[in-house]
C-alpha cells in the first residue's frame, strides 16, 4: 500500500514537472536552467566555490551580449574561492546615479546525510523547488542575472545605469564578505543612489494565499562575543570550586535570563501598525498597544510569544557554541563560549558588550569581540520614490495585499552598503510559507509559483526605477 502510494505520488510529481516544462515559455525555461545551475553550484564555505558560481553567471551575461568591459570578476588573493561578480548595464543619462542590484551567492552549510534530498541537486516536487540556496539567496541572485539578460535581449535603454553585484561571505562570519570588500576596495564599481537587496518578501497563509508583502527598511547588526575562562587546571581526582567550566556556565545562565528592553523605530512602528488589522484579536490589539506605548508590559508579553516579534522588539543575545576542557581526567584549563547578538539599530556593539559583562558578573570571565562585522546601521528613508513603484507593481500582481515596511531580525549585506553611503532596501516579491521554508535549516525550499512571480515582480519593478527622473 505505502509503496504503491509513494510510486503514485512520484509519478504525479513527474507528470506535473513535465507539464510545467512543456508549458514554460523559452525565456522561462532559460531562467529555470540558470537557477538550476546556480543552486547546483556548491557555494558553502567548507566545500564550495563562489568564484565558480560567479564565473558561471558571468557566462550567461556574456552569452546575452554583455561586453567583457561590463563584467568584473573579483577575488581577494587570500580567498580564491570567495570571489564575486559585478556587471554593468549602462544607462542613457550620465548624470543619473546608478541603481545597485545586490545578492549573495554563498549558502549555509548542508550535510547530505541530514537532508531528505541532495542539498546541491535542484529537485522540483509537489510545487516546490528543494535545495540549499533555493530561497536564500540564489532565487534573487538568479532573478537579477535573468532580469539583465531579458533587458539586454529587449534592447532596453534605461535612464539609470543598472549595476549587479553577486557577492560571497554573507552567511559566515570569518569568511571574506564580498559586499564589504567592494565597499572598501572597489567602491567605484558599486557606487549607486541606492541598492535593492534580499531580506523581505511576501507571506502566504496555510492555504497558499498572499497575506502581506514586506519591504526591508531596517535590520539588526550581527555581532559575536567570545566569553573565555582560563585556569591552571589540575587532576580531576582533586576537584576545587574554581573550575573554568563552572564560571562559564554560570555566566551564560545569567545572560540567558536577561531580556533587553523593548525598542521601536520607524520600520517596526509601521510594521506593527500595518499588521495589527491583519493579525486581529489579541495579537492585533497588542501590536496597536505596543506602538502607542513601548513600555506596555502586557502587550510585550503577548507579542513575545512569537519568536519573530520577540526579536523584532529588542536586541537579542544567545549562546551558540561551547568549548571546554582538554582531557577527560583533568580539570579544565580553558572554557569558551560564543554569544551571538542581533543588535537593534542605533545601539552600539560596545553597549551590548558592557551589558554582557555586567550580566556575567564574574571577573574570571573575559569578554572579547573576535571580529567586528559591519557598522551600526541606520534605517534608510522610505521615500515615495522607493515605496511608490513597489506598491504599484505589488497591487497589480497581488491586488489588495498590503505592502508593509519591516525590520529584519537577522542581518544582510545592507549592514555594509548602507553605512558606506548606499541606502539598501530589501524587496523581492518572493512569497514564502509561514514556517520559513527551511532557510538555514533542513530541506530548504521555494514554491515554483512564488519564484516565477518574484521574477516577474522584480523585472517590472527595476524597469520603473531605471526610468525614474
Amino acid at each position: 500500500m505505502f509503496k504503491f502510494l509513494g510510486a503514485l505520488a512520484a509519478s504525479t510529481a513527474l507528470l506535473a514537472t513535465s507539464a510545467a516544462a512543456q508549458t514554460a515559455t523559452p525565456d522561462q525555461a532559460q531562467f529555470r536552467a540558470l537557477y538550476k545551475e546556480l543552486v547546483e553550484t556548491n557555494t558553502s564555505l567548507s566545500a564550495g566555490s563562489c568564484t565558480l558560481a560567479a564565473q558561471r553567471m558571468a557566462a550567461h551575461l556574456k552569452a546575452a551580449g554583455f561586453a567583457d568591459s561590463d563584467l568584473t570578476l573579483f577575488t581577494a588573493p587570500d580567498h580564491p574561492k570567495e570571489g564575486g561578480l559585478v556587471a554593468i548595464f549602462p544607462g542613457a543619462d550620465p548624470k543619473a546615479k546608478a541603481i545597485l542590484l545586490l545578492a549573495h551567492i554563498d549558502v549555509v552549510e548542508a550535510k547530505r546525510e541530514d537532508w531528505t534530498r541532495d542539498p546541491f541537486t535542484l529537485v522540483e516536487e509537489n510545487g516546490y523547488f528543494y535545495g540549499r540556496g533555493t530561497s536564500d539567496d540564489k532565487a534573487q541572485a538568479a532573478i537579477w542575472v535573468d532580469t539583465l539578460v531579458r533587458y539586454k535581449k529587449e534592447a532596453f535603454k534605461p535612464r539609470h545605469t543598472l549595476k549587479l553585484a553577486l557577492t560571497c561571505g554573507e552567511e559566515t562570519n570569518g569568511a571574506l564578505n564580498g559586499a564589504e570588500w567592494l565597499s572598501k576596495n572597489r567602491r567605484e564599481l558599486i557606487d549607486a543612489a541606492y541598492a535593492l537587496n534580499e531580506g523581505a518578501g511576501g507571506e502566504l497563509d496555510d492555504a497558499g494565499k498572499p497575506v502581506v508583502h514586506t519591504v526591508l527598511a531596517a535590520e539588526k547588526l550581527s555581532q559575536n562575543y567570545k566569553l573565555e575562562v582560563t585556569n591552571p587546571g589540575g587532576h580531576s581526582s582533586q576537584p576545587i570550586p574554581d573550575n573554568a567550566i563552572y564560571h562559564l556556565v554560570r555566566a551564560i545562565d545569567r545572560i540567558s535570563r536577561y531580556e533587553f528592553p523593548v525598542q521601536l523605530n520607524d520600520a517596526t512602528r509601521a510594521f506593527f501598525k500595518g499588521m495589527a488589522p491583519i493579525a486581529g484579536g489579541e495579537a492585533g490589539a497588542a501590536m496597536t498597544a505596543i506602538v502607542a506605548n513601548p513600555k506596555d508590559e502586557h502587550a510585550n508579553a503577548i507579542l513575545s510569544r512569537d519568536k519573530a516579534f520577540h526579536s523584532m522588539l529588542r536586541t537579542t543575545c544567545v549562546a551558540t557554541m561551547l568549548s571546554a576542557g582538554h582531557a577527560t581526567n583533568a580539570l579544565p584549563q580553558r572554557a569558551t563560549a560564543n554569544i551571538n547578538c542581533r543588535i537593534f539599530p542605533g545601539v552600539s556593539s560596545a553597549e551590548v558588550m558592557a551589558q554582557l559583562a555586567k550580566l556575567a558578573d564574574d571577573p574570571a570571565v573575559k569578554i572579547s569581540v573576535p571580529e567586528v562585522r559591519g557598522a551600526p546601521v541606520t534605517s534608510p528613508p522610505l521615500t515615495p520614490q522607493i515605496m511608490g513603484p513597489i506598491e504599484k507593481v505589488s497591487q497589480a500582481m497581488w491586488p489588495g495585499v498590503p505592502v508593509i515596511p519591516v525590520m529584519s531580525t537577522g542581518a544582510t549585506d545592507g549592514q555594509f552598503m548602507t553605512p558606506a553611503g548606499i541606502p539598501t532596501y530589501g524587496v523581492s516579491g518572493l512569497y514564502g510559507d509561514r514556517d520559513g521554508d527551511g532557510v538555514h535549516g533542513l530541506n530548504e525550499r521555494m514554491r515554483v509559483k512564488s519564484l516565477m512571480e518574484g521574477r516577474e515582480f522584480l523585472y517590472r519593478l527595476v524597469k520603473i526605477y531605471a526610468d525614474q527622473p
